[in-house]
């Protein structure tokens, strides 16, 4: 069996490292896999001929056989906010040069396979609870992150529609909100939710502080993957699309398990040690009342299911704060 050659954008970030990681544990398919990181700070792949000079040179001058694309421009609700263009431009530019330049290649007639990783906030802001694939075209995403989501949601439709035309096999999976060692706490406007309490809990406790404020009144629900169980199903699919004919089928990767952000603050402030008061900023947002994931379609095609309890991927991802802050 040929070994692998794989390309991962965004290799270097949160998801990206853990994608990097399980490859060079996988077995079967990707077993002995060799793997080129493409980091942000070494190459804008919003750029056409950057993206086209990864190809080029990835594996010196050995054509990919896989490639992963995890990078992006995220951030949270006040991020979106404030930067809306600048979220809908990086991310369909980078997924249309990745795929065009795929396609230039002609990586598709070498049996090679693209793997787009999606987001949840491309649902609709209506859509039924928990959000099927078979909804993601029902209506509008929420206006919060909108710009951020159409832009998702276009690549996935380039990469479908590359496959009916250039026959581009591919995989697009939808993980919910992520968290784990290694994500992006300190940024404290770009962090993820259980990043962002986990950091100011943590904060809180060590500073001996009397009250914490959280945004909104605690209401929404969210869903929430560790980092790890995300890049084992990314995994999944991406061998799922090198051996079948790799119609870039959504697929959603979630827990299964929803809670609201009051109950995950309770939760994060007793692992954190925190006793202290905490007040909730009804001025702020606090986005959609309600997202979680039917995880139906990843453990039929996949036979992927999240393994890491919540309490337990919370505990461990404070020790590693608290090690590392």
């Amino acid at each position: 069996m040929s070994v692998q050659r794989v390309i991962v954008t965004g290799g270097g970030g949160f998801l990206g490292s853990a994608v990097v990681r399980a490859l060079g544990a996988a077995s079967g398919t990707l077993a002995g896999c060799e793997v080129h990181v493409v980091r942000s700070r070494e190459c804008d792949l919003t750029d056409r001929e950057a993206t086209r000079r990864v190809y080029a040179s990835a594996f010196n001058g050995r054509a990919p056989t896989l490639v992963i694309h995890c990078a992006g421009a995220v951030g949270g609700i006040q991020a979106n906010k404030d930067q809306p263009g600048r979220f809908f431009f990086e991310n369909a530019a980078m997924a249309m040069n990745l795929i065009e330049e795929f396609r230039l290649a002609k990586l598709q007639d070498q049996g090679a396979a693209f793997v787009l990783v999606g987001s949840m906030t491309s649902y609709p802001a209506d859509a039924p609870i928990p959000f099927r694939e078979a909804d993601l075209w029902r209506g509008y995403p929420d206006a919060a992150s909108a710009p951020y989501a159409v832009a998702k949601l276009a690549a996935w439709q380039m990469l479908d529609a590359y496959h009916r035309q250039y026959g581009v096999r591919g995989a697009c999976v939808i993980p919910v909100n992520l968290y784990g060692p290694g994500d992006n706490i300190a940024d404290v406007r770009n962090a993820h939710v259980c990043g962002t309490l986990i950091k100011r809990f943590v904060d809180a406790e060590r500073a001996k502080l009397q009250e914490v404020t959280n945004w909104g009144d605690g209401s929404p629900t969210r869903e929430f993957l560790y980092v790890e169980d995300a890049a084992a199903g990314i995994l999944r699919a991406a061998e799922r699309a090198i051996k079948t004919s790799g119609e870039p089928t959504p697929i959603n990767l979630g827990s299964g398990r929803e809670i609201s952000i009051r109950d995950l603050s309770a939760m994060i402030a007793r692992l954190s040690g925190y006793s202290g008061r905490v007040v909730w900023d009804t001025t702020k947002p606090g986005g959609q009342p309600r997202r979680c994931l039917d995880t139906t379609r990843a453990q039929e095609l996949l036979g992927w299911a999240a393994q890491m309890p919540l309490e337990e991927g919370l505990r461990r991802t404070i020790a590693w704060y608290r090690a590392t802050r």
